[in-house]
């Protein structure tokens, strides 16, 4: 018998592509996880800012604390920590674009906005979701008019601990979970076995794997240096064996319930198969 199915870790960015951490509880908002992707970096064209042009976004490390998040820089002990507010204030607003989709946005403070620029070494700007924004996840796959963050699309990201040891056991050298960003970790069962699931519950609360998460260039950085990895990498082993329709797959990308509340050690049932 198989061992049973568990919620392992649970994972907030509170800024896109930047470091994120684990809490053992989070609340479960219509965008996903409270607070992860509410704000976003952007360059002088109020266009977003991923490692995958910037991979030096790895080196700003995020920590939690009271109503809010510390930003430090892992190699720059003269930066002190930049404290950024949950939420912003709506006293400037700009818009912006992260991938096809223009959005509003309330703009952080100029204090933020010179202390990112220091350590990034070029200009940017820290932007905040308002819950009055409405970002839509896929049309086509989304009967459901789920709502996401500053996420690439999906509101939440789920991967199982077996799969990421199966990757390693191909690799020169391993890799941690992070380099793929999950949400939503899970432990027990096979590798890869959420190719398969449709319907899920963690604890009582429904969720709906909708389709594998297309891996990218994020996947060769290492978090904690910002260094590519060299040939042999995640993303080149994982095409050996985990192509599907020109993208490379790892993970679930996944719609939730809107509301709710999940806790590590959560029970993960599958309910139907795709």
């Amino acid at each position: 018998m198989s061992a049973p199915l568990t919620l392992s870790g649970l994972f907030i960015y509170p800024v896109k592509s930047l470091g994120g951490y684990a809490v053992p509880e989070a609340e479960v908002t219509a965008r996903g996880l409270r607070h992860d992707r509410r704000w976003l970096l952007v360059d002088e064209r109020n266009r977003f800012m991923t490692q995958r042009q910037q991979p030096e976004l790895a080196l700003l490390a995020v920590a939690p604390a009271y109503n809010g998040f510390l930003i430090s820089h892992r190699q720059r002990p003269d930066l002190l920590p930049l404290f950024i507010p949950f939420e912003a204030t709506p006293d400037r607003t700009l818009f912006v674009t992260v991938w096809d989709d223009i959005l509003w946005a309330w703009r952080g403070t100029p204090e933020a906005d010179e202390w990112l620029a220091e350590a990034l070494g070029r200009p940017c700007r820290l932007v905040y979701m308002s819950d009055m924004v409405r970002r839509d996840v896929e049309p086509e796959l989304n009967p459901e008019g789920q709502l996401v963050s500053f996420a690439d699309g999906y509101p939440f990201l789920l991967a199982g601990e077996a799969a990421l040891a199966d990757l390693n056991t191909r690799l020169a050298e391993p890799v941690s979970m992070n380099r793929f960003r999950p949400n939503l970790v899970f432990e027990g069962g096979a590798a890869y076995e959420d190719d398969g699931w449709e319907q899920f519950q963690i604890g009582e609360l429904p969720f709906r794997a909708v389709r594998g998460c297309g891996r990218c260039v994020l996947t060769t950085i290492d978090q904690d240096t910002a260094q590519k990895s060299p040939v042999g990498d995640p993303l080149r082993t994982l095409a050996t064996y985990r192509k599907a329709e020109n993208s490379t797959l790892f993970g679930q990308n996944v719609t939730g319930p809107g509301h709710g509340r999940l806790r590590v050690g959560d029970a993960v049932t599958v309910l139907s198969r795709k």
